[in-house]
């Protein structure tokens, strides 16, 4: 695939044969209540670093509401979306990504794993309306217990002796988990030219630096990851289920078993999507390496040792493609 620059208003990317694109039917599917999960979680991010939840725990009904919250919140004017503060890093964003010229056709809100932070910073917006703010801290607490029990059957899965070896760093007082809402406006220009094989780009390809992440979209399409060989499949939505993602930091704590999957959104023509992710982060003072119960004879750590904030340091100044682990790869090719 080639991806194209055009000069409108800002430098958005386009990605041309778009419409050669695949689609992923052979996700991984994974049900927490059955006993074969662990193994499955294995399998999955071993082979795509990517799968999908099913009977996951979480409430719909923590779920609607917050999606109805968060439909409310990007309906509202632009400048009443920005009293949640620029984005820095957390707060409201529109179309520019980090501070390093990234920029997609996408808005956002970033809220910190918080529930006093995120309260000053949405009372900004809505007033002191205390059933937002209860909503929300419902939401992030059921998808943080989803995640540390994926996290424990992983280390079941990997024949790890200490169950809680990744979720209790999710479960850490220090943890650094954000919460992340995107919303994807639809494209008029797309609506109008539905012929195109080119496609705005939402949000551009990269890996996502934590532990793991866990999102949860509307029924709208757009989420792509990439695979093995280069090739990008298209992930069909389902509003039900929860999609998650290796991070680097798990990555390089199974010293490259797990792959960090690389992912993009491409924007829709005429229906918006709106996801929300919880990204699940250690303490930053947290050093990240090769579990030593995972090597297995002579084998060798292909990653330096780093700390949760040296890494974040690093990743957060570098351009959504980059290969964020390359600094820190042992045998980083010359």
């Amino acid at each position: 695939m080639v991806v194209l620059s055009k000069q409108t208003t800002e430098r958005y990317s386009y990605i041309r044969n778009c419409n050669k694109t695949s689609t992923f039917s052979t996700i991984p599917v994974v049900d927490l209540s059955k006993p074969e999960a662990k193994a499955l979680i294995v399998k999955a991010c071993e082979e795509f670093g990517f799968f999908k939840v099913i009977n996951h725990g979480v409430p719909i009904e923590a779920i609607l509401k917050l999606e109805s919250e968060a439909i409310n919140f990007f309906s509202l004017p632009h400048n009443q979306k920005e009293k949640a503060g620029l984005p820095n890093p957390f707060g409201y964003g529109n179309k520019k990504i980090g501070v390093n010229g990234d920029v997609g056709w996408v808005e956002y809100l970033l809220l910190q794993n918080n529930q006093d932070y995120n309260s000053m910073r949405l009372s900004s917006v809505f007033g002191r309306t205390t059933d937002k703010f209860s909503v929300l801290n419902e939401y992030m607490c059921a998808v943080r217990k989803m995640g540390c029990e994926i996290l424990e059957l992983m280390a079941e899965g990997l024949n790890i002796e200490e169950k809680n070896v990744f979720s209790k760093l999710l479960m850490d007082k220090e943890s650094d988990s954000v919460f992340r809402l995107n919303h994807y406006p639809p494209c008029p220009e797309m609506a109008l030219d539905n012929k195109s094989d080119e496609k705005l780009v939402g949000f551009g390809e990269h890996t996502d630096p934590q532990i793991i992440s866990l999102m949860r979209a509307n029924n709208t399409s757009g989420l792509q990851i990439c695979l093995e060989d280069r090739s990008w499949v298209s992930v069909p939505p389902d509003h039900n289920s929860f999609f998650i993602n290796v991070g680097d930091s798990l990555q390089v704590m199974t010293n490259g078993r797990f792959r960090s999957v690389r992912h993009r959104v491409l924007a829709n023509g005429s229906d918006s999507r709106l996801s929300m992710i919880y990204f699940g982060g250690p303490p930053l003072s947290q050093k990240i390496a090769p579990l030593s119960c995972l090597m297995k004879g002579n084998e060798e750590s292909l990653y330096k040792e780093f700390t949760w904030f040296d890494y974040k340091k690093s990743a957060y100044a570098s351009r959504l493609a980059d290969n964020r682990l390359g600094h820190f790869e042992r045998f980083a090719a010359s």
